[in-house]
């Protein structure tokens, strides 16, 4: 492997003015920058990565942790964290499964966003402890060193059961996240906040796992005990899809015996006939809010927790409940 040793000793002058040439220093004249960089082309040299970072104790690189990179929730988030990143100067590698853990101690990335069920709290304090920046966008975390950047889940299942209540549901069902789920661990907890004010509700939760499949399993055991038209709250909208796909395969119909409202707002979901109600939020905001905040504690500026707020988007999915109006 050629080092800027070799290229030294080609061109006739000492490594530090190999060193200056190579970074673009104005301490080395044109023409001497010139030969040195003709020579390096002509040797095919390589960077040291590693010694550079040594140096310099920065990679310029920010890793993404995710749980998995499946369904379409990703990707609005990926293109806010690495536009943002890209504009100040950094790369983004993104990371999944726990030998990708150890990039961030051994100082192969400047920094890590972390939305990854399988990574470990206390991990991720340890590495805090050793001086690493973090951001968290899936749990509660208190170090100088990690920033929370968190969705606000109990409000966005809060306006997902009322909007169900108001339309004058009474039986509902809850399709529940995978039991690791921070996010889905928030929407569960306003879900019985809500259920807990209404006197007159039967309700049931279901277990899912975010994954469409799980939405059509937990469709099937619906239809299954169908006796009045049902409300549906699934806790993402891979789910609610799964659901919606399910029921329209049979003769019950989305909107008037079943009635479903999701939660993320994924592009899919304004392409669904009926429309699919469900709770959006800025994906692309909430990637590059977490960079920029990641970013802040890397250069040492002072930073406080951030939420991203969430809004009713209403759909055909969710009707009126006929049955209760014409009983009042």
């Amino acid at each position: 492997m050629v080092s800027i040793k070799d290229i030294a000793k080609r061109a006739g002058v000492s490594i530090s003015t190999v060193s200056y040439a190579l970074n673009g220093s104005p301490k080395v004249t044109s023409e001497t920058c010139a030969k040195i960089l003709a020579i390096a082309k002509e040797l095919n040299y390589v960077p040291n990565a590693a010694a550079r970072t040594l140096k310099t104790r920065e990679t310029k690189i920010i890793g993404v942790y995710l749980t998995d990179f499946s369904g379409a929730f990703y990707g609005d988030l990926l293109q806010g964290v690495n536009e943002m990143l890209h504009r100040k100067g950094y790369d983004t590698i993104v990371c999944s499964g726990k030998r990708s853990h150890r990039m961030l101690p051994e100082r192969m990335i400047d920094g890590a966003i972390v939305l990854d069920a399988t990574f470990d709290s206390d991990e991720l304090l340890r590495y805090a402890a050793l001086g690493h920046k973090v951001v968290v966008l899936d749990r509660e975390l208190n170090h100088p060193n990690i920033n929370q950047v968190l969705l606000d889940n109990k409000a966005g299942a809060t306006l997902a059961m009322e909007h169900l209540l108001d339309r004058g549901f009474r039986k509902i069902y809850a399709i529940m996240g995978p039991d690791e789920s921070y996010d889905a661990g928030q929407r569960l907890q306003a879900v019985k906040q809500a259920v807990e004010r209404c006197d007159d509700l039967t309700f049931k939760a279901i277990e899912g796992s975010f994954r469409k499949e799980s939405g059509e399993e937990a469709a099937k055991k619906i239809l299954a005990e169908y006796t009045e038209p049902a409300a549906v709250f699934c806790m993402n909208d891979e789910m609610a899809i799964g659901v919606h796909n399910y029921v329209s395969q049979t003769d019950y119909v989305v909107g008037e015996h079943i009635h479903i409202i999701g939660f993320d707002n994924v592009e899919l979901a304004s392409y669904m006939q009926p429309k699919l109600a469900t709770i959006d939020y800025s994906k692309h905001k909430w990637g590059a809010l977490a960079s920029e905040q990641l970013l802040k504690i890397i250069a040492g500026e002072p930073v406080e927790n951030e939420r991203i707020y969430v809004t009713l988007v209403e759909g055909d999915s969710v009707g009126i409940n006929k049955e209760a109006s014409a009983g009042r």
